[in-house]
């Protein structure tokens, strides 16, 4: 065998692949406005050029990395939310987001800076709300509350857990199945003992009121909360 074998050639969806892979790294230290085509080429090892020539301009690499990251995590998402009772299905959607920030701290980082670029976290967001206000709608039926507040429900939990997942980010602690049961705890619990037409009180009222009107049990056992999609 000789000593110094040649290298083999990358395919272009193996090149496209790399570039992306390594420029996630890149823009998530830098950011996109600061990391440069020259150096994500050179931590490829290849030209310039040839970084051009797969995406045209950083502004559409930074895109593709974004999408791609996207992808990935609104499968997994979806994923979560499709099998089980519903509080399951919510612990499961948690627990995978957070699982996602865990093993892709870089990918995770770039798609929550710019919630607002085209397909970016914002479009996740919305997607993951769709995916969970006709969870929440089906339990709202079952307790006699109107399923149209649904919507308003599933932005709030949504936007809980996306918070969480940032400060997280950051935090490490606890660990993520802790995180994940705390947040379901708040969330779930939260809409145990819910009103069914709640209004902002007065100061007198407050002070007179003795019993807060009683909500409903969502998590109470399998006919308020029935098995799905199993």
């Amino acid at each position: 065998m000789a000593a110094n074998s040649p290298r083999r050639r990358m395919t272009g969806p193996q090149r496209r692949a790399q570039l992306i892979e390594v420029s996630r790294g890149i823009f998530a230290t830098k950011g996109p406005d600061a990391a440069s085509m020259e150096e994500i080429a050179a931590a490829a090892g290849v030209s310039k050029p040839v970084v051009y020539e797969h995406f045209g301009t950083k502004e559409r690499l930074y895109e593709t990395v974004v999408q791609h990251e996207m992808e990935v995590l609104d499968s997994t998402i979806r994923q979560a939310l499709s099998l089980g009772r519903s509080r399951y299905r919510i612990e499961q959607a948690v627990l995978a987001l957070l699982t996602y920030v865990e093993e892709n701290p870089e990918g995770f980082s770039i798609i929550s800076r710019d919630p607002g670029i085209a397909g970016g976290y914002e479009t996740l967001l919305n997607n993951a709300t769709e995916s969970v206000t006709p969870i929440l709608a089906d339990a709202f039926v079952r307790a006699g509350f109107d399923p149209s507040m649904a919507v308003l429900y599933g932005n709030c939990l949504v936007g809980m857990v996306s918070q969480t997942a940032r400060w997280w980010l950051e935090k490490r602690s606890p660990d993520k199945e802790t995180v994940a049961a705390h947040i379901v705890n708040l969330c779930w619990n939260g809409l145990a003992g819910m009103e069914s037409a709640p209004s902002l009180r007065s100061k007198a009222e407050v002070a007179e009121a003795e019993t807060a009107e009683q909500g409903a049990t969502f998590g109470a056992g399998a006919e308020a909360d029935p098995l799905r999609g199993a």
